[in-house]
């Protein structure tokens, strides 16, 4: 394995977390924070905005991981860096919405 499919996986995973909130609130109807709002991140997104973005999501993440080296579930490192791209961008996006939504 190349280094690089490693920053690969963490990648993957950081965007397909992100395509949780996005489809999630979009497929709900709901308007949601995204880059395409003003300002942007803070303003708020029409749900077909947000389905858009998170489908697009969704493929970038898609191909890093499955397209990207050979992704195998079954080997440890694999799935710990993926992991690690998860809680990372997870705990980013905790952070920068908790204060839009009431949160902590």
């Amino acid at each position: 394995m190349r280094w690089y499919h490693y920053l690969a996986y963490f990648f993957g995973g950081a965007f397909l977390t992100n395509t949780l909130p996005h489809l999630g609130n979009g497929i709900s109807g709901n308007a949601f924070q995204s880059p395409f709002a003003s300002p942007p991140g803070v303003g708020l997104s029409s749900a077909i905005v947000n389905v858009l973005w998170g489908l697009f999501n969704l493929a970038i993440g898609y191909l890093l991981v499955c397209r990207v080296g050979s992704f195998n579930l079954r080997n440890t490192r694999h799935v710990l860096v993926l992991g690690a791209g998860i809680l990372i961008m997870s705990l980013m996006l905790a952070h920068a919405f908790a204060p839009l939504h009431g949160g902590i």
